[in-house]
């Protein structure tokens, strides 16, 4: 079976109307609940989930009914000052700072991952085993972390990854959009057409979705265009469904795994 994975990020009470409209439109495009949210547990430091009782009624209710939740950054926000050389080149032309995890230590990457683990995990009163770095974006401290804290999921712009075996699940761009700029909102509009057209072939299928893609027309009206062709010859998944993992049982060992490695 081709799988299309959808997901949709910045999960938070800050984009929470967004949110609802982003959803709307994979309902009409037939797909469900059958996605992923990427919840950041506190949206630049200025959006707590944890002081926002309501918002967390609506994180239970989308996961009872078959949403795959995941967690995605802390803060969101990149707060490290990045010193010459890769990250900093990364740091300024992939995001406008919002690459939180990129210039992590283990330390840090540890706190940020155990504490937003720990706040779904009792918001859902379960495991949350998946995590996506803002931007896509990884120290090679964090992507250590994640494995010693028994995470299974990971995803980067170009490959799915289970850290505990550092296996990787499936390779492949994701589609995704930016409206920053009109050279940028230019350039994913024309990619989204490219990769529609060129990678039904494949088996695996990513496709990401943020808040701010229903804030302008012609990034709403591509979204539901991509949706309408790739679901012709995909069927939208959820990660876990789609693709191969550890047994259960390392999933339910993950709360015991955090606290032993805090």
């Amino acid at each position: 079976m081709r799988s299309l994975l959808i997901t949709i990020h910045d999960v938070s009470p800050r984009h929470e109307a967004r949110i609802d409209r982003l959803i709307d439109g994979l309902h009409a495009a037939g797909v469900g609940t059958r996605f992923g949210m990427l919840v950041v547990p506190d949206f630049w430091g200025e959006s707590p989930l944890a002081k926002a009782p309501a918002f967390q009624a609506k994180l239970r209710a989308w996961a009872a009914s078959g949403v795959e939740m995941w967690l995605h950054g802390f803060y969101h926000k990149d707060l490290t000052a990045h010193d010459a050389g890769g990250a900093a080149l990364k740091a300024r032309l992939l995001t406008a700072g919002e690459g939180e995890f990129l210039g992590l230590d283990a330390r840090e990457s540890r706190r940020r991952l155990n504490e937003g683990r720990a706040l779904l995990e009792d918001i859902l009163g379960t495991p949350i085993p998946r995590f996506v770095a803002p931007a896509w974006l990884y120290s090679d401290a964090s992507k250590a972390a994640l494995t010693d804290l028994g995470f299974t999921l990971a995803e980067d712009h170009f490959r799915v990854w289970n850290p505990s075996s550092n296996r990787i699940l499936t390779k492949g761009p994701v589609i995704s959009y930016a409206s920053r700029t009109p050279v940028r909102m230019a350039s994913s509009l024309f990619f989204s057409r490219l990769a529609t057209a060129a990678l039904p072939l494949q088996k695996i299928i990513r496709l990401a979705l943020h808040p701010h893609d229903v804030d302008k027309q012609p990034l709403i009206t591509e979204t539901a265009r991509a949706l309408k062709s790739l679901t012709r010859t995909h069927t939208p998944a959820t990660y876990t469904a789609a693709l191969p993992s550890l047994p259960r049982s390392k999933e339910r060992e993950s709360k015991t795994t955090r606290s032993v490695s805090s």
